[in-house]
């Protein structure tokens, strides 16, 4: 009677608890790239940029 209802809820829980994950480490990984490319000093007469790329994303 109550299996459902807590196999639910445990299932939610570790769902959570994936996607939090995924996030932080997503953030961290950009917060890393940010920090490098602002360590990394620009040629003169050159423009720095920077553009997020997704992730396993193929080129068409």
């Amino acid at each position: 009677m109550v299996l459902w209802p807590t196999v639910t809820l445990i299932g939610f829980v570790v769902l959570t608890a994936l996607v939090i994950v995924m996030g932080t480490s997503s953030t961290a990984r950009y917060e890393r790239e940010q920090r490098a490319a602002k360590a990394v000093p620009a040629s003169p007469g050159t423009t720095r940029t920077t553009t997020a790329e997704p992730v396993g994303a193929r080129a068409a």
